[in-house]
Order: C-alpha cells, then structure tokens, then sequence
C-alpha cells in the first residue's frame, strides 16, 4: 500500500474507532437521539453520517463496492440502537480496509469527480474525509458530555492512537 494510503486509513480507524467508543459510552439509546437547544443533529445521525459518507465515497465512488447512500435517513432517523449504529461504524471501517489498499497513485492524483461541487485530486479529497470524520467524532464526544454530564475521554485522537505497535 502507498505510504499516504496507510496513514490515511490509520486516521480514519483511529476516528472511526473512537466513534463506536463514543457511541457505547451513551447510557441508552434513547440519549443517542437526543439533542440541545441550538443542536440540529444528534449523535446517532452524525454517527449515520459519517458511516454514509465514508461508504459512499471510499467504498462506492472510489472501490466500486455496492451502496446506495441515503443522506436523508442519515440527518431523518429518530430512533434506533447504539448497536446498530455502531454496526453501521463498522462497516465504514471495513470498507476503509478494503478499498484504500487497491488505490494507485494514478488514481490519487487524478481529479475526484464523486463530489459535484469540487474538482480537487482524489488524495486531497480523502484527506478531506479524514477532518470531516474527525470533526463530526468531536461533535459527538462534546454533545454526548453535555446531555449526559459524563466527562469520560474515548481517546480518539491520543497520538499514541496512530503508533501501529499498539
């Protein structure tokens, strides 16, 4: 695997893993869908979201992988498990897992054209899907603080998390 294929599958583990840390330490599953005044999505939807994201621009657009997103169950869902959702988490992981290591460099400099409204290299694009990941991970952990007065850390973003000896 290229060397910037394995550290951007090393960040969005890292991520991704952290969010079903995040997502299991909400005390049930009804808090998992809730929200605050001035909050538009809760932690299940964002949680949805990324998975969405992830599987349909990693594992659709650039692996070929079959997925159909539906951006409006991911923002419209009210309701369901943290099992379920953390289900969902992994198999964004496992189509991380799969589809990065077939990428070439000819595929990581050519334009990524999945996204209408940008016309950046396939690289700078998934590099992209590496902060929107990991923005939204922090979403979750701060709204999750919040409604429940738990300040517990998942460690998401410890730089001992990138160390593939660990």
């Amino acid at each position: 695997m290229l060397p910037i294929l394995d550290d951007i599958g090393t960040l969005l583990r890292r991520e991704l893993e952290g969010l079903e840390r995040e997502i299991a330490l909400f005390p049930d599953d009804h808090v998992l869908w809730a929200t605050k005044q001035g909050v538009a999505n809760s932690a299940g939807n964002l949680a949805l979201h990324i998975s969405g994201n992830l599987r349909h621009f990693i594992g659709h657009e650039l692996g070929g992988v079959p997925y159909r997103r539906d951006r409006e169950r991911e923002f419209g869902l009210r309701q369901g498990s943290r099992a379920e959702v953390i289900d969902e988490v992994g198999r964004a992981i496992a189509v991380v897992a799969d589809v990065l290591p077939r990428l070439t460099d000819e595929r990581l400099s050519a334009t990524f054209t999945a996204h209408p409204e940008v016309a950046v290299s396939t690289q700078r694009f998934l590099l992209h899907l590496c902060s929107h990941t990991a923005f939204h991970v922090g979403q979750i952990g701060y709204l999750r603080r919040i409604l429940t007065g738990d300040s517990r850390s998942t460690d998401t973003v410890s730089a001992r998390r990138l160390d593939s000896r660990t």
